[in-house]
């Protein structure tokens, strides 16, 4: 199919379902199931096996109709639909992936621990398997879980084998979050909200069919999560003068009492600085059309939080003494990050956390060294020996 047949086909799918006469969701079922959710996605999972690029005809079609949210439910896009398309089963694809696109179903992602900081490996989750061949029983912690108070499902790393390294170890599941066994407590941050959370785990069930990839392929399909994760951060579309750069260049607009040579000569360069990283990100979109992503998105994650806490820092000095304020410490559970909805005491605030979550920058800084620039790697001690151990 090409450009112009896929143009012709959204037409029809618009006028034989016509968004102002149905309910929202009743939409967005149809829209995945015409082929037209994610196009490069296979035939039968609300794709047409066509390349990534065409997604920009689909979505220019149907500008103004009903949309999912990608803030609500962001993880499952972004980082549970390609792993599951990468490693699932023909039923878990047909099970997960609508309800998944639609926003039936959030999702979260259970893999920082306590114990193990930003050595994902290291994690301790125990997966134990009933009877050798039955499911599986997973105790443990977790923790800076998002969206885990709104969750459906979740995809969890544990170790299977604590006598492996701990990279072998392994294994990758699929978490029901209303099983009993799992306990979710929130984790208040600095701006009030508690947008993330403690996830423990008791003896909480998971049948085998549940699991993704074979028993200790856990890291390999981990790091397909992970890379799809940098880039859904990190390059995600925004029109010109958009996005954070946007915000602060209209408050910078709306102040003009509050105007200094030097905060207008940081104004340009980070507003430079965000025009070539949107750039750099519709150039990395273009090559994921030709396959998975790599460790360029950790470039582009890495980039985005460094700009993002220059720009709110920046709007709070623009501001002035109103810059201070902030509207509200009220403990909430959020179902989605709204940074431009709120005031710019709340973005100065939750911007500091873009530096931690979703790979903190030290650990991007030895990926972009090691696989980017080709730098000899760090030594390590703690590959080949046996995660039980290992000092803790």
């Amino acid at each position: 199919m090409n450009e112009t047949q896929l143009r012709e086909l959204t037409r029809e799918f618009l006028a034989k379902f016509d968004h102002t006469t149905m309910e929202p969701l009743e939409f967005l079922q149809a829209r995945f199931d015409a082929g037209l959710a994610w196009v490069h996605f296979p035939t039968g999972l609300g794709g047409l096996d066509l390349p990534r690029a065409h997604q920009s005809i689909v979505d220019e079609e149907l500008a103004g109709t009903p949309d999912n949210d990608p803030r609500r439910i962001g993880i499952g896009l972004g980082m549970a639909a390609p792993t599951i398309l990468a490693f699932g089963t023909d039923e878990q694809k047909q099970r997960y992936l609508r309800p998944l696109w639609t926003g039936e179903e959030v999702w979260c992602q259970l893999f920082s621990e306590p114990g193990a900081g930003s050595d994902l490996a290291a994690l301790g989750t125990r997966a134990v398997r009933e009877n050798g061949d039955g499911d599986w029983l997973m105790t443990g912690q977790k923790v800076w879980t998002s969206s885990a108070h709104n969750a459906r499902f979740a995809i969890l790393v544990a170790r299977h084998d604590p006598d492996l390294p701990k990279h072998a170890g392994l294994t990758y599941f699929i978490l029901d979050m209303t099983d009993p066994g799992v306990d979710v407590r929130p984790l208040r941050q600095i701006t009030g909200e508690a947008e993330f959370n403690e996830v423990f785990m008791t003896e909480a069930r998971v049948p085998d069919a549940n699991r993704l990839g074979a028993v200790g392929e856990g890291w390999k399909v981990a790091q397909t999560t992970l890379m799809n994760e940098r880039v859904a951060i990190g390059s995600r579309p925004a029109p010109r003068d958009g996005g954070m750069s946007g915000v602060v260049a209209q408050t910078w607009r709306d102040h003009q009492e509050n105007h200094t040579p030097d905060l207008h000569d940081r104004l340009l360069d980070l507003w430079t600085q965000s025009e070539a990283l949107r750039l750099a990100g519709i150039r990395l979109r273009q090559q994921l059309a030709a396959g998975a992503p790599g460790p360029e998105g950790s470039a582009m994650k890495l980039a985005f939080a460094r700009l993002a806490q220059e720009l709110t820092g920046l709007e709070v000095e623009v501001l002035g003494d109103e810059g201070l304020r902030f509207d509200d410490w009220t403990l909430r559970r959020p179902e989605k990050v709204d940074f431009t909805g709120r005031d710019a005491g709340y973005r100065y605030l939750r911007a500091k956390g873009n530096s931690i979550e979703g790979g903190t920058s030290e650990v991007l800084r030895n990926i972009i060294a090691e696989r980017v620039l080709g730098l000899p790697a760090e030594p390590r001690t703690d590959t080949k020996v046996a995660w039980k151990d290992l000092p803790r």
